[in-house]
């Protein structure tokens, strides 16, 4: 089984305060790491390219 992935720096989501969401352009799953979410780092869809803090 694939462990998810932090859409912005590719770390592990195995902490907690991790999430996912679908990208609200085109539904592709976004996950995202406590870090990243905390400091507020970009992330991009790699399905269409959208852009969000």
């Amino acid at each position: 089984m694939a462990s998810e992935r932090c859409t912005s720096c590719n770390a592990t989501l195995a902490e907690e305060g991790s999430t996912g969401f679908s990208c609200p352009v085109c539904g592709q799953r976004i996950n995202r790491c406590y870090r990243c979410r905390e400091q507020s780092i970009a992330y991009t869809c790699s399905k269409c390219g959208f852009q969000g803090p």
